[in-house]
């Protein structure tokens, strides 16, 4: 075989591309790091020369504010169990709707499809939910509201259908042929094949129960349910609210560490979840384009 010769306006081109592309995530990291740095910055040097990649004093004042609040330890445990099991729940009954949906011989498909995407269009609003919840299905101070209310995504679900629907049909048929049933061919042949679709919106799901705190102010009352932003909020606020106090009220109320606590906040609530998304990003951008490109 001829190998292809390379020319220098080839390697000059992806040269530079290349160093653009570093230059453009360089700058993306930017303010993570200012975020970062400033979290560990003493307060009153914060508020004097402002925020710096690299602490100009360092202070663990904001993280020990923020990890001597009670119940920080259940936030986090209530949180890491909502998002486990919220998202294989949740990747469980979208990958079976999704999978129903892209079955051509399933005859009532369409009618299904446009009820989830009425769905998005409209919905009973907030006093018809909250009464659904809390009255009827009483669910209130449980955490399962925090992950069966908000289990299933119509958006995700089409998505799903999407990617089922271009994989070959020849897989289930022949599966089928062998006396394989419908649960059998989910589980055994598409779910296998369709990582980067399932890796996609797990990693959609799994956000959205990490970053929840909406529910826990409608139906949580007890503090051992709080989910970890929830309760940050709340710590937040009450910091913001004794910064604002007079001295003689609240003792050295201007060492509160406002600012560094904001950072510091924004650091323990997106830490988890960054770490989470190297192991996923082989996936993400194929499995957001593979299903939406069958002809």
């Amino acid at each position: 075989m001829n190998k292809v010769k390379t020319s220098w306006d080839d390697i000059l081109t992806s040269g530079v591309s290349y160093l653009f592309i570093a230059f453009f995530a360089l700058l993306c990291l930017i303010p993570f790091f200012l975020v970062l740095g400033s979290s560990f910055t003493d307060e009153v040097t914060l508020v004097k020369e402002g925020y710096n990649i690299w602490p100009r004093k360092f202070s663990l004042g904001a993280y020990r504010l923020a990890l001597n609040a009670n119940d920080i330890g259940s936030a986090y445990r209530v949180t890491l169990f909502i998002t486990a099991v919220g998202t294989f729940l949740s990747m469980l009954f979208t990958s079976a709707i999704a999978y129903a949906l892209s079955v051509k011989s399933f005859r009532i498909r369409n009618n299904i499809a446009f009820f989830l995407y009425f769905t998005m269009l409209f919905n009973g609003g907030l006093v018809a939910t909250y009464l659904l919840v809390s009255k009827y299905l009483n669910m209130k101070n449980n955490i399962w509201v925090l992950i069966i209310p908000g289990m299933l995504n119509a958006y995700n679900i089409l998505i799903m259908r999407n990617f089922f629907s271009g994989i070959p049909d020849s897989l289930a048929e022949s599966a089928r042929l062998d006396g394989a049933n419908e649960i059998s061919i989910l589980f055994r042949i598409i779910i296998p094949v369709s990582t980067p679709g399932i890796a996609t919106i797990s990693l959609f799901y799994a956000l959205g129960y990490w970053n929840e705190w909406y529910k826990v102010l409608l139906y949580i009352s007890d503090s051992k349910l709080f989910t970890l932003q929830y309760l940050i909020m709340r710590i937040l606020r009450q910091v913001n609210y004794a910064s604002t106090l007079p001295s003689d009220v609240i003792f050295n109320a201007g060492a509160l560490p406002a600012y560094s606590f904001r950072m510091a906040a924004i650091v323990m609530a997106i830490g988890p979840i960054v770490l989470l998304y190297p192991f996923l990003q082989k996936y993400f951008v194929s499995g957001l384009t593979v299903g939406s490109v069958k002809g």
